[in-house]
């Protein structure tokens, strides 16, 4: 049996006017392969998806690590690299640049040559910890982000200590740095906005609190406060980095898309799980779980939110950095 056609006076869907849907925005993620599923380009992709828009993983790394610890990396050959995302740029538009984890200096190099055709697609940098990289390779690397990566950003994602040590590293002051101080270094090398996760703030009774704060070299501009909790989490720093770079190629103005980040990034936190023995994961499509049955959720899963971005009835949902994080947080309303 076919269906009836429609009316010919009834308005055409855009599926009709135009033959197929529009495509959702792309953005292009230049990151580690991460096998564990918890950052990398697994968190990237399914950070992307889940606000939907469409990722473009281009592999500048593949990293050996667990939902613990990372305990070696293979940069992935620059020119490699380069043909990786030249090829689908000759091919599809891109909205917005994620830049991760590079690899190696001339991993950063063969990057930044890439954006710099680019220059009108807002990039949004994040700054892993990279505490477990050989000093013979991390210095060149840094310094390589520093020089190329940062001229670029529209927004450099960090958490306060990893930032710190990237921008200040020889800060001696007994007070840490703001984040206007922060973005200050940054601006000197051309970046226009910080996002500094995880500032831990003074504490209220037994209750203690970390501040995440959008900045320019002017001064703070949007911040979001969350109350500690005793977890360690894997992954968060590059879901809250592709959740703005998602916002971003879709259009949302920064302040709006940075509270939106940290919101999915909280509800993606809230709804964790830890799938070996290591740290927790966030969970990406907490908005696709069923409605919990009671406060313990259903079926043993943590509870989320019943819709989201792409979820049935759910609207897009409006750290950090540390893999081995001492604590996460929880929103504070």
């Amino acid at each position: 049996m076919t269906p009836d056609p429609a009316p010919t006076d009834s308005p055409e869907s855009p599926e009709q006017a135009g033959g197929e849907p529009p495509a959702p925005a792309c953005v292009m993620c230049f990151n580690a392969s991460d096998a564990s599923g918890a950052a990398g380009l697994s968190g990237d992709i399914a950070t992307v998806a889940a606000m939907g828009a469409h990722a473009l993983p281009v592999v500048t790394a593949i990293v050996m690590r667990d939902t613990a610890d990372t305990f070696d990396q293979h940069a992935v050959d620059p020119d490699a690299v380069a043909e990786q995302a030249r090829t689908v740029l000759e091919d599809v538009t891109v909205n917005a640049w994620k830049v991760g984890f590079l690899g190696s200096a001339d991993g950063v190099s063969a990057v930044a040559e890439i954006l710099s055709d680019y220059g009108d697609i807002p990039l949004v940098a994040y700054l892993p910890s990279l505490t477990w990289l050989d000093e013979d390779k991390l210095q060149p690397y840094l310094d390589a982000f520093r020089e190329l990566i940062l001229p670029a950003a529209e927004v450099l994602v960090g958490s306060h200590k990893a930032l710190q040590d990237f921008l200040l590293p020889d800060w001696d002051s007994e007070r840490p740095p703001s984040a206007r101080e922060l973005a200050v270094a940054a601006g000197e090398h051309g970046t226009r906005h910080v996002l500094v996760t995880g500032i831990l703030l003074a504490s209220k009774g037994k209750e203690q609190y970390i501040d995440n704060v959008l900045a320019t070299p002017q001064g703070a501009i949007a911040g979001e406060k969350f109350e500690m909790f005793d977890s360690a989490f894997v992954g968060a720093g590059d879901t809250l980095s592709a959740a703005l770079a998602a916002l971003l190629a879709s259009g949302a103005e920064l302040q709006a898309a940075v509270s939106e980040a940290l919101t999915f990034l909280d509800q993606s936190l809230d709804a964790g799980f830890r799938p070996g023995m290591g740290n927790i994961v966030p969970d990406r499509f907490f908005w696709a779980l069923p409605p919990p049955e009671d406060d313990e959720g259903q079926d043993g899963q943590a509870p989320g939110g019943s819709g989201g971005p792409g979820g049935p009835g759910g609207t897009p949902p409006t750290d950090l950095d540390e893999p081995k994080s001492k604590g996460a947080a929880r929103r504070v309303h």
